[in-house]
């Protein structure tokens, strides 16, 4: 999603979201097996209220939930086809936004209680896409230093990542590291948010990618759709997960639609697969959100 901040409203939305995914092949493919995570979650602040997964050529999803709690829909095609097309629906209820303080505000010395350490693990350390090289590990240093709380180090960072990185699609890619988005210094949500990540976690800070949907027009009227993508943004735990949004600058509250979370993009990926008899293809993809109250 773009960068587009706006002022938020005082209370919580209905959107219904349609999410389809189209793909079309080179040949015609004999067997596939399919993951999808676009099922909007239930969490303390949203609620799901009907979802629906519909599959061309039809399949009978199967549903489970992943390591790190994201519902995920599975499914086989044995039939030879030339397309496949996804259609996740959903309604769902997004909390308003929260002006209090965080519960539990952690400090520094916290942050590095056996307790915290052992039970964040997967949430401190790099992954292959949110490592820090050379001067970026320097930057996470100072930054650390400029904040006395961890809490002000994830405004601090999300302050930065904004100030060194400019929106542009088409610049990178699933597999470009937080440190390449940075050198370029442009990128999509998802490089705003691995780069806040790698400085987080540099920081001992447990921190870990959420990815849904993210309505870009604050003064939506009741009934208007418009057209989306799908969004990421990042939670930090500073004594409780922290929801921020690096590229936006906005509240995760009501405009926020959460799906999954996880390390980084690979934990989240929306649809992906293993395909037989044809090359790999990019889906066509369409976002519909409407506000309905």
């Amino acid at each position: 999603m773009t960068g587009e901040a706006g002022t938020t409203g005082a209370t919580g939305w209905r959107l219904a979201i349609r999410h389809t995914s189209t793909y079309r092949y080179e040949r015609e493919v004999v067997a596939s097996y399919n993951e999808v995570r676009i099922t909007p979650l239930t969490t303390g602040g949203q609620v799901t209220i009907d979802t629906r997964l519909e599959v061309t050529p039809r399949a009978r999803p199967r549903t489970y939930r992943d390591y790190w709690g994201t519902l995920v829909h599975t499914f086989d095609i044995h039939q030879p086809h030339r397309e496949l097309v996804v259609v996740g629906t959903s309604l769902v209820e997004t909390p308003a936004p929260d002006g209090a303080a965080p519960r539990s505000p952690s400090t520094w010395a916290d942050l590095g209680r056996p307790d915290v350490v052992d039970g964040n693990y997967e949430y401190l350390h790099p992954t292959e896409v949110t490592g820090t090289v050379g001067n970026l590990d320097e930057v996470a240093a100072g930054l650390r230093a400029d904040a006395p709380t961890p809490r002000d180090a994830v405004d601090l960072v999300s302050d930065w990542v904004r100030g060194v990185l400019v929106y542009e699609k088409g610049t990178t890619s699933v597999r470009t590291t937080a440190t390449d988005a940075w050198t370029a210094g442009r990128g999509v949500c998802q490089d705003f948010v691995h780069l806040a990540l790698a400085l987080l976690r540099a920081m001992g800070i447990p921190a870990r990618y959420a990815s849904g949907y993210f309505h870009p027009r604050p003064d939506a009227d009741p009934g208007e759709t418009v057209h989306g993508e799908s969004h990421a943004w990042a939670e930090a735990w500073t004594g409780g997960w922290q929801p921020f949004d690096p590229t936006n600058d906005v509240p995760v509250a009501e405009r926020h639609v959460l799906v999954a979370r996880g390390r980084d993009y690979r934990d989240v990926t929306p649809l992906k697969g293993i395909i037989s008899g044809a090359p790999s293809a990019t889906p066509d993809v369409l976002v519909e959100l409407t506000r309905q109250q």
